[in-house]
């Protein structure tokens, strides 16, 4: 089994940045984020292969950039010129290696954006 740990969230005003850490507790194959805002489906936010190939929803494309730290089994979100539709609670997720239809997940952290 594989623990997910998040951090990094919190308030901040419109055009403001946060960065999202979400460490795993063994290599993990492809990592990435959803959201989700009360109401809404999660959304697919992004997500970075074990080489670093990234994709990105259109809504976050050009202000957030997705990286991992492979020694560190963590996957960052850098999330720039914040908007008050950012506001959700972000999930990580990662896949086995082994197992590639297994998925895990961290426990959410909240983004509010607000002024």
């Amino acid at each position: 089994q594989v623990q997910l740990v998040e951090s990094g969230g919190g308030l901040v005003q419109p055009g403001g940045s946060l960065r999202l850490s979400c460490a795993a507790s063994r290599s993990v194959s492809t990592m990435g984020w959803y959201r989700q805002a009360p109401g809404k489906e999660r959304e697919l936010v992004a997500t970075i292969t074990s080489t670093g190939s990234t994709n990105y929803a259109d809504s976050v494309k050009d202000r957030f950039t997705i990286s991992r730290d492979n020694n560190k089994n963590t996957v960052y979100l850098q999330m720039n010129s914040l908007k008050p539709e950012d506001t959700a609670v972000y999930f990580c997720y990662a896949r086995s290696i082994i197992l590639t239809t297994r998925r895990y997940w961290g426990q959410g952290t909240q983004v509010t954006v607000s002024s």
